[in-house]
């Protein structure tokens, strides 16, 4: 087997490709979902037994467990499940790739979904020229769909080609004689081959190669089947490499599935094996270690039928062909045998495990957090805390619940004022500014959604039977939601007008700081203050108003001192022209911010005037 350098150059092409069109298709679902795929989710996740349900039939139809639960690490990097579903459509994913193996074991095939993508393409391309924002983003999330399934097949195309060289495996022949460690051996062996191909159904092949020789028997066959199931779990980690928190802790709720049905399998190894040989007898299917039996007693009386089994040229004039033939009809009636009952072991390992994991769905997701941590809390989650789906039964009633929830957002967009200001004092150029501007942007992303997860509950209550005074509470609402999100992208705008900065190369001089920290700090004091007027709407002190009213009056007017005193800084040189059109930009964007709090206000004391208690 030839492997060249470029060859592994393939390889990395190919996880590159994989990864960005990771990235492409959830980007791609975050824009164009909207409500109506996140509510198809729900339905089809609302609780542990719907979402292993479609995680079973997700598999069985695209036969890869690795795509589905790529699948869906990108819906809920895209915010579109929250992790608790995720984790009941992977436990459901896991037994769906049984499917995949009781086809290869029966008919010898399997449907390569990426001879799809290339034709999807031609679907895609021209969504991208669409008027429509809401296509374009629908052919993102087609192109990405593509390009992550091409990835994947060129990942296995660029690996060695382990499965058509099997004698690569034969020294581990040496190794199939040492009791419990042979298992351990065995099944590091089908975790290592899975990771590096890139597929449970190749390594399935090569096992059952290396049974078909006689180099292993049923036991070792069922250690490299379930160290094969621990391999799958790679793609779905490499996925989340390009995704956010809630996506890495997916994959990894993948993978420790995978690694407790592990542990309690190797605790029962050898009972549980042997009870499967007997299962496979009872439903007569034959002893799937017939066929190890076989090879090795051929082995030993006529090693020259042995030596040209999988031989493709012996004549009819040879000696041994007629032996050789009635040699070859036994073993491929055997394979049959043994390849089921690597199928039954698998299913009926895949089952047990759900049965036992399913009830412990809760566990799992605090595990996970627990192993990977929010490096800030809330940083990267898209639900809602307070508003939740179904029906709105009592729509008065449920306006509380919608006013805790615009507590929160603005609670969270308050802290975008911190991250802008923060990033004027990072060092340009370095990775925690990146890593920054990244957190900020991906927290402006959160905004927009929250703002439209909560106009939406909003507009359903408005639907119900409401007193005026309620209808006119929800106006407000919907425009204070209006306006907290307003005040996210200013908070973006300031980022982006320090990255322009950055990229010119302009320098702000300590004068300029200075006067930008009392701009943050006046602007940080009115969102304090308007945060706390969400605290609780029916009992609104008036004096609270005035004081939020009084700020923004410090605002406007220190924004007019620095724009004059700009002019003359400029005049006297005391910086570069260029600098003070940043300087400015950033002054105009915080005074514009303080607007948008000034508005806020307003809808607060509409409420106020209103006088609504519920």
């Amino acid at each position: 087997m030839n492997y060249s350098f470029i060859d592994f150059l393939g390889l990395l092409g190919s996880v590159g490709l994989f990864l960005y069109g990771m990235k492409v298709m959830s980007e791609g679902l975050q824009k164009a979902a909207g409500n109506r795929l996140r509510n198809i989710l729900g339905a089809m996740t609302r609780n542990r037994f719907a979402g292993t349900l479609t995680g079973f039939f997700i598999t069985a139809l695209i036969q890869s467990s690795s795509a589905s639960i790529v699948m869906v690490v990108s819906f809920v990097n895209a915010g579109l499940m929250t992790l608790a579903q995720s984790m009941a459509v992977i436990f459901g994913a896991n037994v769906g790739t049984t499917f995949t193996a009781w086809i290869i074991s029966l008919f010898g095939f399997k449907v390569d979904v990426s001879a799809f993508a290339v034709p999807l393409m031609a679907f895609a391309v021209p969504l991208l020229f669409s008027s429509k924002g809401r296509n374009k983003s629908i052919g993102e999330f087609l192109i990405g769909f593509a390009l992550l399934f091409l990835g994947l097949t060129m990942i296995s195309q660029y690996v060695p080609d382990l499965q058509s060289n099997p004698e690569m495996f034969a020294f581990l022949r040496h190794y199939a004689s040492l009791g419990f460690g042979s298992v351990i051996i065995f099944m590091l062996v089908g975790l290592v081959v899975t990771m590096i191909i890139q597929s449970s159904a190749a390594t399935f092949a090569i096992c059952l190669i290396m049974f078909s020789k006689g180099w292993i028997d049923y036991e070792l066959a069922c250690a490299i089947v379930l160290g094969s199931a621990i391999g799958t779990t790679i793609t779905p980690i490499l996925a989340s490499m390009s995704g956010n928190i809630a996506a890495k802790r997916t994959a990894m709720g993948h993978l420790i599935f995978n690694l407790f049905g592990m542990i309690w399998c190797l605790a029962l190894f050898y009972p549980f094996v042997h009870a499967m040989q007997s299962l496979c007898q009872t439903l007569a299917i034959g002893n799937p270690n017939e066929l190890y039996n076989f090879v090795n007693h051929l082995e030993a009386t006529d090693p020259e039928v042995y030596n040209n089994l999988f031989s493709t040229g012996i004549t009819a004039s040879n000696p041994i062909y007629e032996r050789l033939t009635a040699a070859i009809s036994q073993v491929g009636a055997m394979q049959v045998s043994a390849s089921i009952g690597l199928s039954v072991f698998y299913t009926v390992y895949k089952i047990i495990n759900l049965s036992i994991m399913i009830w412990f769905t809760n566990l799992y997701v605090k595990i996970v957090e627990w192993i990977i941590p929010a490096r800030n809390k809330g940083e990267e989650e898209f639900s809602l805390t307070y508003i939740r789906g179904g029906i709105l039964s009592a729509s008065e009633l449920n306006i509380a619940q919608a006013e805790k929830e615009v507590h929160v957002f603005a609670e969270r967009v308050g802290r975008m004022i911190t991250m802008a200001s923060d990033l004027l004092h990072t060092k340009e150029g370095s990775d925690d500014f990146n890593k920054l501007y990244s957190r900020l942007e991906k927290y402006e992303e959160i905004s927009d959604r929250m703002e439209i997860e909560i106009a939406h509950y909003l507009n359903r209550c408005s639907e119900g039977r409401l007193s005026n005074t309620g209808k006119l509470r929800i106006a407000s609402m919907l425009r204070i939601v209006s306006e907290i999100e307003s005040i996210a992208d200013c908070c973006l705008g300031a980022g982006k007008i320090l990255l322009r900065k950055q990229q010119s190369g302009a320098k702000f001089t300590d004068g300029i700081y200075s006067s930008i920290d009392t701009m943050f700090g006046l602007v940080e004091g009115a969102m304090e203050r308007m945060v706390k007027l969400l605290v609780n709407l029916d009992n609104i002190n008036s004096a609270d108003i005035v004081s939020s009213y009084n700020r923004e009056r410090e605002i406007n007017n220190y924004r007019n001192q620095l724009r004059n005193s700009n002019i003359e800084n400029i005049n006297s040189k005391a910086y570069e022209y260029q600098a003070g059109i940043y300087y400015m930009d950033l002054i105009s964007d915080l005074e514009k911010t303080g607007d948008y709090i000034t508005n806020v206000v307003d809808a607060v004391k509409d409420i106020s005037k209103a006088g609504v208690t519920h």
